[in-house]
């Protein structure tokens, strides 16, 4: 098993990666921007084994990108909030979003700008107003005609339009 740290770089990229470069990272924080907060709803929705999303989730806490609270409606079990540190990651979420979309495939969503509904820019910026939304002021859609591919509860819940960072209801 690869070592997750780069102790002989002097890079902050490489301090990044020490945090969030380890596999399934980028979905758990993409559907964490999505509204998913609970362990079996990103368990249902990734298909990552257990003890990994466990392991991931674990890591992203103790480095302060997620913090980790008591469910109030499932007794013994937690949900899982972004932090100030996690917000400020959707920068570079949509940023490989574009980048995957240009060179990989084609996206099945689309992110508006909540103020106004205009589809932001491969930037992140919303075109009508000339800002960059934070994340709670973006709402992610399904491209309309562009199915599914899961049947899952919260792809089921993210069929509709969604701002982002508001908690799914699954």
């Amino acid at each position: 098993m690869l070592g997750k740290d780069y102790h002989d770089q002097d890079c902050s990229i490489a301090r990044s990666l020490e945090v969030i470069g380890e596999r399934w990272t980028f979905l758990i924080l993409r559907d964490a921007f999505y509204g998913v907060r609970r362990f079996s709803d990103f368990q249902a929705h990734l298909d990552v084994p257990k003890a990994v999303l466990s392991s991931r989730l674990a890591g992203l806490v103790e480095d302060g990108i997620f913090e980790r609270r008591p469910d109030p409606d499932h007794g013994g079990r937690h949900l899982y909030e972004l932090t100030q540190a996690g917000r400020e990651l959707w920068p570079v979420l949509y940023a490989l979003l574009v980048w995957g979309g240009r060179h990989r495939s084609a996206n099945s969503r689309t992110f508006r700008h909540a103020a106004c509904g205009t589809v932001l820019d491969d930037r992140g910026n919303c075109p009508f107003c000339r800002m960059f939304p934070m994340p709670e002021d973006i709402i992610s859609e399904r491209v309309p005609d562009r199915p599914a591919v899961r049947d899952d509860a919260v792809t089921i819940a993210l069929g509709t339009p969604h701002r982002l960072l508001e908690p799914l209801a699954v």
